[in-house]
């Protein structure tokens, strides 16, 4: 095949591979006889573009599906995206503003239009990426949350769990998003550690004089001091002496000269603080349930964006973060701010728009969580439902135990609307379309039309969708035969970051739908990270376009090198060098498998196989079933790292660096048949667990290997290695074979022997010596013989393994006087170190204060000190 190139060039393959994969439905999978592998893609948001997340838990999702495949499963990845509602109509929202329109000006049918017409035109983006990285998902099964099937299975399930009683509508304290305009679950919110200020202010206490007749005060630390708007209590520890004589006491918040009530609490900690709480109940989660407790007055003094609310009286209008600079000012003006302390403390901002969250009241829908969730918890810490690595079990229960119910309604347009109607009274039904809501109504014994009721226009939380995810993605809540076939699935590759968000909910859902788990293992991945350890971002600017990445290195090597340095659960600290590697090592085979097709070409059908050829072929295929064992074992562990570790030492030592050496002909002479055919199954072997990680260099070298059945004869579906048992003799004696060859080229290069120059080797052999690689010896170091003796050879130079020392004597172009010149020179500079050694060691005061560690250092330099000088002696003797 003289048309081979001589360099590797992925743009020239990549999109051919892949188009030939697409044509010849190579990842098409359809339910039959055979064991199913099944993965659903975490579903990227319709948003999104490619980030280096993306790639690693991509990469990570094909190798494991390639693998599944040509172990002959019926392997199915399931693509799709999220429709993402909070991230997406925020888009939307914006692109409109640059149009100049405002989403208030829209009704809600038009702005669906806009949503849906954005979402078809970025939506696929980045799954068409996601095919330049060589994911061999069913791109014929692609799923979106917002299909119409999806979109059943969504209101069906909420309808469902209504009518058990596990959905509910409450008015409870949620966390707000003031810029998107929504609820926020618990797990949406981001902590984020602050400088902030906490601000000691003074409240006047009613009917209550100092000595000189003037008012007294109570001082309250606070970092919101904007809040006080909706105070409506003061609270102090029943049993704290200072306060005993306020209880039942009040005072006057400044500025709105509200009075309001002391009351006493053991929720306060008397020690934090100034002991004296203020409790604002419509504007903090836990003075919420002290005003339930003590029957408190609720004021809602914010507004849905951020403003003070007429409710306020004082800033109306007026944003929360300026009226936090403006009330200092105003309560320093009248004496009130006692004192002002820098801090830094924890605040919570919305993981989707980064606005900071306002505790608030409000009325939602919720999922009542704590009996859903027992089956998902106990599966889980049986490991019926395996995590990888297995500390994420502690994070996972500590979770589950302290559950609290789920707000799955968010005041969005874009989404799965929630299917409530509303009639005038404020009573409202459950129920799928208009039709079904007025028989509901009409079941009540209210008699109404169209006109009378209205559906609820909130959506749900997008997680309420994706966590039917296993189901759906197969309509598993309308057809049997396909989710009977791949359902459970078998892993889930995701980030430990929505563990709780996703995959908790996700076996919820499974045991309440299906009476199953949905996935039998789960991996995570750590974070993407830059060499300084900060996380990739586009707004620090530390993040690599994936698609530039890999058209610098090929998808090959960034798969590579995305995997070089990333065990599972642990951040990787990601460096571009590492996709250099990737690429390198995709060079390295390339000019293996250029190397072996040049012997294919001076095949010699009557050559005999050559002994250190025969033995290279008998270690090779033992060391290819050794690190085959490993290999498998690593798959099922899910050390990922260390499987394509094992993967690249095979190739690049004991394939490239040893085997192709030993087994190939002298310089200028043709190969046996035996020699090149057994090479040939070896390297398609080499390829086959090469495959997961570089599909397409594998693909491009299998097809050139030999003409294959279109489709059929693709690598993607060749059998995986079955494994044979390793002869682990001949794998230690190999070790020491290689030793002796690193010996015989340390004394030619030590000496300046030239490689041409034939040598002979003699072996003292103290009873471990195994002769079986012997002719591979003589073929890697041109040695002329090797020769067994009883004695030191004088006159040679030498060296050991594992006891056996080897002789190889001078030739007539050695240089005896310069030899022994240069062992005197070494001898006289390790007797000087070891009497520098001794002195130490002899010093009385140095040997009884040093630690044991370094007198134990001291020591050993010593003894290796003594064991060198005998050795020098020894050559210098053979010499003379």
């Amino acid at each position: 095949m003289s048309d081979i190139p001589s360099k590797y060039d992925p743009a020239l393959t990549e999109d051919k591979w892949y188009a030939y994969w697409m044509q010849h439905s190579l990842f098409k999978s359809v339910p039959d006889h055979r064991e199913p592998f099944t993965i659903v893609i975490p579903p990227p948001n319709v948003t999104g573009v490619l980030h280096m997340g993306h790639m690693l838990n991509n990469t990570i999702q094909d190798l494991l599906v390639r693998r599944a495949r040509m172990q002959g499963k019926n392997a199915l990845w399931v693509p799709g995206t999220d429709h993402a509602s909070i991230a997406t109509e925020a888009k939307v929202v914006q692109k409109l503003r640059k149009e100049g329109i405002k989403k208030s000006d829209l009704s809600r049918e038009k702005f669906l239009e806009h949503a849906w017409e954005w979402t078809h035109k970025h939506g696929g983006i980045i799954l068409e990426q996601l095919k330049k990285l060589g994911a061999s998902c069913d791109w014929d099964r692609t799923r979106f949350t917002m299909d119409a099937k999806y979109y059943d299975s969504v209101i069906d399930t909420f309808i469902d769990l209504h009518k058990k009683g596990k959905v509910y509508r409450g008015e409870r304290m949620i966390n707000w998003d003031p810029a998107a305009l929504t609820a926020l679950s618990d797990e949406e919110v981001i902590y984020k550690e602050v400088n902030s200020k906490l601000y000691y202010i003074k409240y006047t206490i009613v009917d209550e004089e100092d000595e000189a007749g003037g008012e007294t005060f109570i001082t309250i630390a606070t970092t919101r001091p904007e809040t006080i708007l909706g105070d409506t209590a003061v609270c102090v520890h029943p049993k704290d002496p200072r306060f005993k004589h306020l209880h039942g006491k009040k005072v006057i918040v400044p500025l709105v000269t509200r009075e309001i009530p002391i009351i006493t609490d053991d929720y306060v900690e008397m020690d934090f603080g100034t002991g004296c709480l203020k409790v604002t109940p419509a504007h903090d989660m836990n003075d919420f349930m002290l005003g339930e407790k003590h029957k408190l007055q609720i004021i809602n003094m914010m507004n849905p964006d951020g403003t003070i609310s007429e409710a306020g009286e004082l800033y109306v209008g007026m944003d929360r973060f300026e009226v936090r600079k403006q009330i200092v000012e105003d309560l320093k003006a009248i004496g009130h701010l006692a004192k002002v302390e820098e801090m830094i403390n924890k605040v919570g901002f919305s993981e989707r728009s980064d606005a900071v969250v306002e505790p608030r009241l409000s009325l939602q829908w919720w999922v009542s969580m704590k009996e859903l969730s027992k089956p998902a918890l106990e599966n889980v810490m049986n490991d019926n439902i395996r995590f990888f690595p297995p500390k994420f079990k502690n994070s996972y229960r500590n979770w589950m135990e302290n559950v609290k119910d789920w707000c799955i309604s968010r005041q969005l347009w874009w989404g799965h609307r929630i299917p409530a109607w509303f009639a005038s009274d404020g009573g409202y039904v459950v129920a799928k379309t208009e039709q079904e809501a007025l028989a509901a109504f009409a079941a009540k014994g209210q008699q109404l039309n169209a006109s009378n009721i209205t559906q609820d226009p909130d959506v749900l939380d997008t997680w309420f969708s994706s966590w039917l995810w296993p189901i759906s993605v197969f309509d598993g809540f309308y057809k049997k035969e396909e989710v009977d076939y791949y359902y459970p699935t078998n892993d889930l590759v995701t980030a430990p970051e929505i563990m709780f968000f996703w995959v908790a909910r996700m076996i919820i859902a499974g045991y309440e739908y299906r009476g199953e788990l949905p996935f039998r293992n789960v991996y995570y991945t750590g974070i993407v990270r830059d060499t300084q350890g900060r996380k990739m971002s586009k707004s620090l600017g530390n993040s690599p376009d994936p698609i530039e990445l890999m058209a610098k290195h090929g998808a090959d090597g960034v798969r590579v090198g995305m995997l070089l340095s990333s065990p599972a659960g642990n951040d990787l600290l990601f460096d571009e060098g590492l996709c250099e590697q990737g690429r390198n090592f995709a060079n390295k085979i390339w000019n293996a498998f250029r190397l072996v097709n040049s012997w294919g070409e001076k095949v010699d059908n009557t050559l005999a196989q050559p002994e250190s050829a025969r033995v290279a072929v008998e270690w090779l295929n033992s060391k290819f079933n050794s690190v085959l064992a490993e290999l498998n074992d690593d798959y099922d562990k899910f050390k990922i790292s260390e499987a394509l570790m094992s993967t690249y030492k095979l190739v690049w030592d004991d394939f490239c660096a040893w085997y192709l050496e030993m087994a190939k002909p002298v310089y200028g002479s043709n190969i046996d048949k035996k020699t090149y055919d057994a090479t040939i199954v070896i390297f398609e072997n080499i390829l086959k667990v090469l495959h997961p990680f570089m599909p397409f260099l594998t693909e491009e070298i299998w097809q050139y290997i030999s003409e294959r059945e279109p489709g059929k004869g693709s690598i993607c579906v060749a059998p995986w290695p079955s494994i044979n048992k390793a002869d682990e003799t001949l794998l230690k004696e190999f070790e020491l074979f290689t030793n002796a060859v690193i010996g015989v080229r340390n004394v030619r290069k030590d000496n300046n022997i030239a490689n041409k120059e034939s040598l002979t080797l003699q072996v003292k052999n103290n009873g471990n010596y195994a002769n079986k690689f012997d002719a591979a010896l003589k073929h890697l170091c041109n040695l002329s013989s090797i020769e067994f003796v009883n004695e030191k050879i004088s006159n040679s130079f030498s060296f050991v393994v594992n006891s056996n020392e080897y002789f190889i004597p001078f030739t007539a172009n050695v240089d005896v006087e310069g030899e022994k010149k240069k062992i005197n020179e070494e001898l006289t500079y390790t007797i000087g170190f070891l009497k520098s050694v001794e002195a130490k060691l002899n010093n009385e005061k140095f040997a009884s204060n040093a630690p044991a560690a370094v007198l134990e250092g001291e020591r050993k330099k010593q003894n290796d000190a003594l064991g060198k000088i005998k050795v020098l002696e020894e050559k210098l003797a053979a010499l003379n």
